[in-house]
């Protein structure tokens, strides 16, 4: 499964992938229950076969939060705009704006949401 319009840095290969992580595994620590939803207006999963889904815990919309804190950015495949599009973009502008997580980690990062992320070299 994979958070479907939203990209992290890699953990390892790019810079603020290892924290990405850690923000993801703190607010979904193993055990907490989920809820998923799907975009009809989008890919229901990508190449690999995985999922492509809006994560919610405690009825909180895991992607627009990544995104809102700078541990991920929007990523419109083939600029495609899902049903939270402009919760995504919105959240990015605030993060950008805030330099929060890999917004003020990383020197590199543009924020171009039909390209996948590139925060730069760890």
């Amino acid at each position: 499964m994979r958070l479907v319009q939203i990209d992290a840095p890699e953990p390892g290969v790019e810079c603020f992938g290892k924290a990405a992580s850690r923000a993801l595994a703190e607010l979904v620590p193993a055990g907490t229950r989920v809820e998923l939803e799907d975009d009809s207006g989008l890919d229901p999963r990508d190449r690999f076969g995985r999922l492509l889904r809006y994560v919610y815990a405690d009825k909180r919309n895991l992607n627009v939060l990544l995104v809102e804190r700078g541990s991920a950015a929007p990523y419109f495949f083939r600029n495609a705009h899902g049903r939270y599009a402009r919760e995504l973009l919105a959240a990015a502008g605030r993060a950008v704006e805030g330099r929060r997580g890999l917004w003020g980690e990383c020197p590199g990062a543009h924020l171009n949401p039909r390209r996948s992320l590139d925060s730069g070299p760890p």
